[in-house]
């Protein structure tokens, strides 16, 4: 099926496991035919929002927010796309700073006088990786899948990987925490953490198909 995928990274670390993990969850997308694209925030510059509610009623094309940043082209990449992945490391059993404040910033999607519900009825993916097995992946998952919920987009679950929530991946070996400084990324060794991808972006797709009401 012909769809877009968007994938944002909440990691500050560049070429990291986050990314990496994001790198194999959009190549299993493009096997099944869609169009894809990965977001790093460590590219962008995001500054906090205030709550000032311009979005409310003074959106203009082009102009959703009052802060004068990089959320724009995000905001316009994010309602163009037909998937949304929403990616961080797990820091303290939760989200990173970075996707918390995006997050935050897509308040322009709830009641924007222009994008008020442009989400609604999309697909979202949630991905973590953490360094050990237990330690805040699925805390971090319902971090994204309250704000898909609070966007009225459609999280995607499956029971066929490690976690209902999302795509789950370890960066140390096993999960163990044990550190090995030959191995830099650990997430492409997570043969489990691997297939979860697969088997999330496999239903992201087909929940797709059924929105669209196409195979």
């Amino acid at each position: 099926m012909k769809c877009n995928v968007v994938a944002i990274t909440g990691s500050p670390v560049k070429n990291g496991n986050t990314q990496a993990f994001v790198r194999h969850i959009l190549s299993e997308a493009s096997k099944r035919g869609a169009r894809t694209e990965a977001i790093h925030l460590y590219n962008h510059t995001l500054r906090e929002c205030t709550h000032c509610n311009f979005c409310l009623s003074s959106q203009a094309p082009g102009r959703y927010c009052s802060i004068k940043d990089d959320a724009q082209a995000i905001f316009e990449k994010v309602e163009e796309a037909d998937i949304i992945v929403l990616a961080s490391p797990v820091y303290f059993m939760r989200t990173s700073a970075s996707m918390a404040c995006l997050i935050d910033r897509l308040r322009v999607f709830m009641y924007g006088n222009i994008t008020g519900g442009a989400l609604k009825n999309k697909i979202g993916v949630s991905a973590a990786v953490s360094w050990l097995r237990n330690a805040g992946l699925e805390t971090t998952h319902l971090s994204h899948i309250l704000a898909f919920m609070t966007l009225e987009i459609i999280p995607v679950s499956t029971h066929t990987s490690i976690s209902p929530l999302g795509a789950s991946a370890v960066s140390s070996t096993g999960g163990t925490g044990v550190f090995d400084p030959d191995i830099r990324l650990g997430v492409e060794n997570d043969e489990p953490g691997l297939a979860s991808a697969a088997a999330v972006m496999e239903r992201a797709m087909g929940l797709a198909g059924l929105i669209r009401g196409t195979p």
